[in-house]
């Protein structure tokens, strides 16, 4: 790594209305470097990025690209001066191939008048190789998220960068598939590709990232080496005050009980899983690990029939379930947090309010059947101020919510139904550690007041600070158990991956 700047940012500042998103914002990338990027959902790091690949314009200061001063029109301009930037959110042709997806921008430039559709294969083979055994003759649209976000960033591959922006990029990865990304994010470096990493996960930053800039409310509040800090620097850096604690305190030896919430036998569905068994018990939080493609959404989506033709039986509380649809599980009081939050989780173009009663309208419904703007702003407020969620009206769209707020916007939706169990798929994804730490007490306080929680996530350090047992899932069957004195992340890779434990010990 050398001291040379390839990408400057000068009183850099951006408003939306009254919003301030940067304020005379400085920052420096170096050549070669893999540069971090933290701070709270709405602290500026988006817009900052957004600014320097063209996709907002700024109202003051400058960017200069090996030092020569720079106006980033649109994305097209920012590729042409060697700016990639592999997006969080999917932003993917579903009805199309995966390779025609991941040259989609060089076949648009292309002369020729007919597709060669062999070569592009060809090509994603090679891409590919690197990453993931998926099959670049793929339908999208067959693909599951996680596997989506491994074609997100084999298409940033494909970029003659300069400049690499990865936003979150191992949300959606499982610990093995994130370690090849880094793999090839550090082989990227050494041919001196700059890569600025956002990242709400700190274990990332410090094991891979060369220096770090934190941003709060819109300002850039440090930039340091890595090896000059700890952990607690940054998280307090990030948060403006001491955070005690990421995850609340487990479950304490009186609130052992021995009362079951639900019980799953025998749960099949032909092509994903098999022979599935578990049961929860009150005054627990039960994780859900395993590899990507293993079959822990499709298992808890099967017990809700959001998908799938299952057979095998579904008790709560002992009484059997006879569940054919989604609302008969949200009648049940079963209730499911997708891990999709954009597609699933929440509906961006309605209210705040709106999309905390769309589970169940009928609760803010007038005599006649009509929504009841009153009552449905009650129960929004009432929430809202649970979950601690920050916006400015209830009648604001989802959309110009933060990533964490939103998150927040789609478990007030949950809760609204008063549900007896939830199932949680990746709960904080792409969730600043401010809001992943009031996510994870407000888990502990709903398991005090009664309420299953089952919590699926890729997150392994997550799930070892939230959960007191575990189930890991292998090729769509339970490959074993971990209790809380044995969670270990070498021990549940070792159940995932039918790998020796000693292997991720290392």
């Amino acid at each position: 790594m050398t001291s040379d700047v390839i990408l400057r940012v000068a009183k850099l500042s951006k408003s939306f209305g009254a919003i301030h998103a940067l304020r005379e914002v400085d920052f420096e990338l170096r050549r070669g470097e893999i540069h971090a990027v933290a701070g709270e959902n709405g602290a500026g790091k988006s817009t900052l990025m957004n600014a320097i690949d063209g996709i907002v314009q700024p109202d003051s200061g400058t960017i200069e690209i090996d030092g020569q001063p720079v106006a980033i029109a649109s994305p097209a301009v920012a590729q042409k001066l060697g700016i990639g930037f592999l997006h969080q959110e999917i932003a993917l042709c579903p009805d199309v191939s995966v390779a025609e997806n991941i040259f989609m921008a060089t076949t648009n430039v292309s002369r020729r008048l007919l597709m060669d559709y062999r070569g592009l294969h060809r090509k994603a083979v090679d891409v590919f190789r690197q990453i993931s055994s998926i099959d670049p003759a793929t339908l999208v649209k067959n693909l599951s998220i996680s596997e989506q976000q491994l074609v997100e960033i084999a298409k940033a591959l494909t970029l003659d960068c300069r400049v690499l922006i990865l936003d979150e990029p191992t949300a959606s990865l499982t610990e093995t598939e994130a370690r090849v990304l880094f793999a090839i994010m550090r082989r990227l470096a050494d041919r001196g590709i700059s890569q600025i990493y956002i990242s709400h996960r700190l274990v990332e930053i410090f094991d891979h990232c060369d220096r770090v800039t934190v941003f709060r409310d819109g300002r850039n509040i440090m930039t340091r080496n890595v090896a000059e800090l700890a952990p607690s620097d940054v998280v307090n850096a990030m948060v403006g005050r001491v955070l005690d604690s990421l995850y609340p305190q487990k479950q304490r030896p009186e609130e052992r009980s021995e009362e079951t919430i639900l019980e799953v036998r025998d749960l099949t569905e032909r092509t994903r899983f098999r022979n599935i068994s578990f049961t929860l018990k009150k005054g627990e939080i039960l994780g859900i690990a395993g590899l990507i493609g293993a079959g822990r959404s499709e298992i808890v989506k099967g017990i809700c029939r959001l998908e799938g033709e299952v057979s095998g039986t579904v008790r709560l509380y002992g009484k059997e379930l006879r569940l054919r649809t989604y609302q008969d599980s949200i009648r049940a009081g079963i209730v499911y947090l997708s891990e999709d939050r954009k597609g699933d989780g929440v509906f961006l173009d309605l209210p705040i309010a709106a999309n905390v009663s769309a589970l169940k309208i009928e609760q803010v419904a007038n005599r006649l059947g009509l929504i009841d703007r009153a009552r449905e702003n009650a129960q929004a407020e009432r929430l809202g101020a649970q979950l601690n969620l920050k916006c400015g009206t209830l009648a604001h769209p989802a959309s110009s919510l933060s990533g964490g707020n939103q998150q927040k916007v789609a478990i007030a939706k949950m809760l609204s139904v008063k549900p007896r169990l939830i199932f949680l798929d990746e709960p904080t994804r792409g969730v600043d550690v401010g809001a992943k730490a009031e996510i994870h007490r407000l888990l502990r306080q709903l398991v005090r007041e009664g309420v299953g929680i089952v919590v699926i996530s890729s997150e392994l350090p997550e799930l070892i600070g939230v959960c007191d047992r575990l189930i890991v899932v292998r090729e769509g069957e339970i490959a074993g158990e971990v209790d809380a004195d044995g969670m270990t992340e070498p021990a549940i890779m070792h159940l995932a991956s039918g790998t020796a434990p000693q292997e991720f010990a290392a």
